[in-house]
């Protein structure tokens, strides 16, 4: 019996002594396990190489084809430029040289021979600034009003100014033609100003604007005794500026380039926009394609300036407007 027990703990003891002796050779930290450790994030640290490499890979395809896209949509402003600086013969020529042999810089200083540029000018910048002003006021009032205010016949309103938006502006040509005849305003800068005061597409734009507004702040506003003039101007309308802004700049665009009414209602060079007085460079027979571009540039070029210093400002407009 008692050598039956002593072998049990014989067993026993050298089975412990077995799983004391196996316990270290599994442990981790052991150098195999470490090598074993050490290929693993030596694959991960190549997989999250190779991803970042194909990442910059098609950053740099895509940085490419945007810059080819670029500079196929500048080429012909780019042109335009060296057509400036060339001679009338030099442009026609077959096939068109890339540049001039002698750059002709006098082309800019002939413009103001070739045409009333100063007053032109004059009248371009007065329109431009007298229809933005109208256009903010108005259309910001007008579409606070379809937004937020209720009032009989709204949708209907609604629907019949939008429609105007459909209707081609030759059509009110005539009927607009009379009544700035018969008010004597004809060649005069509000005779022009007057039927682009306002626009059904200013209206739409910033009634998206308020829409997208929340009603808490009108609410507290008026609990704070606010009439709805201060609710407009003090409260809401500070939340549009970037309405405001793509409404100037859209407005400032179409204004600047408007050729069709100011060609009907004036007829002295004087009271013509540019637009119209670039229109008049162009001859019958022959036209001077240097006078012609560098008139073009000179023209522009405020528009061009100002759009690349408020680009910001005209894209987050138009993308918080719900426009597509």
């Amino acid at each position: 019996m008692s050598e039956s027990m002593l072998s049990t703990k014989s067993g026993v003891e050298s089975r412990r002594s077995g799983a004391a002796t196996a316990r270290p050779s599994q442990a981790p930290g052991t150098p195999a396990d470490r090598d074993g450790a050490g290929r693993a994030s030596k694959g991960r640290g190549a997989k999250s190489h190779g991803a970042k490499g194909g990442k910059q890979g098609s950053n740099v395809l895509a940085h490419c084809v945007l810059s080819i896209g670029g500079l196929a949509m500048i080429s012909p402003l780019l042109y335009q430029i060296v057509m400036s600086l060339s001679t009338n013969a030099e442009v026609q020529s077959t096939p068109p040289t890339l540049w001039p042999s002698v750059v002709q810089w006098h082309n800019f200083a002939d413009v103001f021979t070739s045409m009333n540029f100063g007053s032109q000018l004059w009248v371009t910048v007065a329109i431009t600034v007298i229809r933005v002003i109208g256009q903010v006021l108005l259309c910001s009032m007008a579409g606070y009003a379809f937004a937020r205010m209720q009032f009989r016949f709204k949708g209907l309103i609604l629907a019949v100014v939008l429609s105007i938006i459909m209707v081609p502006s030759q059509l009110f040509l005539i009927p607009q033609y009379q009544i700035i005849q018969n008010l004597g305003w004809l060649n005069s800068i509000a005779g022009i100003v007057a039927p682009g005061i306002f626009s059904a597409f200013g209206l739409f734009l910033m009634r998206q604007f308020f829409m997208g507004l929340p009603d808490e702040l009108e609410d507290a506003a008026r609990l704070d005794g606010a009439n709805p003039f201060q609710i407009f101007f003090r409260v809401m309308l500070p939340l549009a500026a970037n309405g405001l802004w793509a409404l100037v700049i859209i407005t400032v665009l179409w204004s600047w380039n408007d050729l069709l009414w100011p060609l009907v209602v004036t007829s002295t060079a004087n009271a013509a926009p540019l637009s119209v007085g670039l229109s008049n460079l162009q001859g019958e027979h022959a036209n001077n394609y240097p006078i012609l571009m560098a008139a073009s540039l000179m023209a522009m070029a405020p528009i061009l300036i100002m759009f690349l210093l408020m680009q910001k400002r005209v894209m987050a407009g138009i993308g918080r407007s719900g426009l597509k």
